[in-house]
């Protein structure tokens, strides 16, 4: 590979994350997590902390649609498992629809895997959204999942609001 193609590599596989073996996607979802983490551990307000996860989720969703065709390309196949920047962008969307959770660790935890799992399974239409063109299909079915999962996580914050800390 060219230095181009090693630099959009890194970028796809977030850092090798997509690389590690069984649910690359999973693997790849937590720098979603880390960067979260890292927003909430910030001596920031939240309307600052609800500003970097959302600059942070557009940034990653235009570098998933800008990265589609090569990583198409690279890995020959549509929706590479390794290109996990979607997964990443998926996380990022939960906690800007679900920024509560007086514990850290808790709302990682309950994010993490109510998000995943919904993404897994791909509730309609998120399932459709996947056959979209190019990145848009990639990006958008799990955009969808962690709307669902944003609306599971409030119902159960609000029937198990000590489940979140609260």
């Amino acid at each position: 590979m060219n230095t181009r193609d090693r630099f959009l590599y890194v970028l796809a596989t977030c850092f090798g994350l997509g690389l590690l073996p069984i649910a690359p996607g999973t693997w790849g979802a937590l720098l979603g997590v880390a960067i979260y983490a890292a927003v909430r551990l910030a001596d920031v307000t939240l309307p600052v902390q609800t500003a970097i996860v959302g600059g942070s989720l557009l940034i990653v969703s235009v570098l998933t649609v800008a990265l589609s065709p090569w990583s198409e390309r690279h890995w020959k196949k549509k929706d590479p498992g390794n290109f996990v920047t979607d997964e990443v962008a998926g996380y990022l969307m939960t906690v800007l629809l679900f920024p509560i959770g007086a514990n850290l660790p808790l709302t990682l935890l309950w994010t993490f895997v109510v998000t995943r799992g919904l993404d897994i399974v791909k509730i309609p239409p998120a399932r459709q959204l996947e056959y979209l063109h190019g990145g848009w299909g990639i990006l958008l079915d799990d955009l969808m999942s962690s709307i669902y999962a944003a609306g599971v996580l409030w119902g159960a914050y609000w029937v198990f609001p000590a489940a979140f800390g609260g």
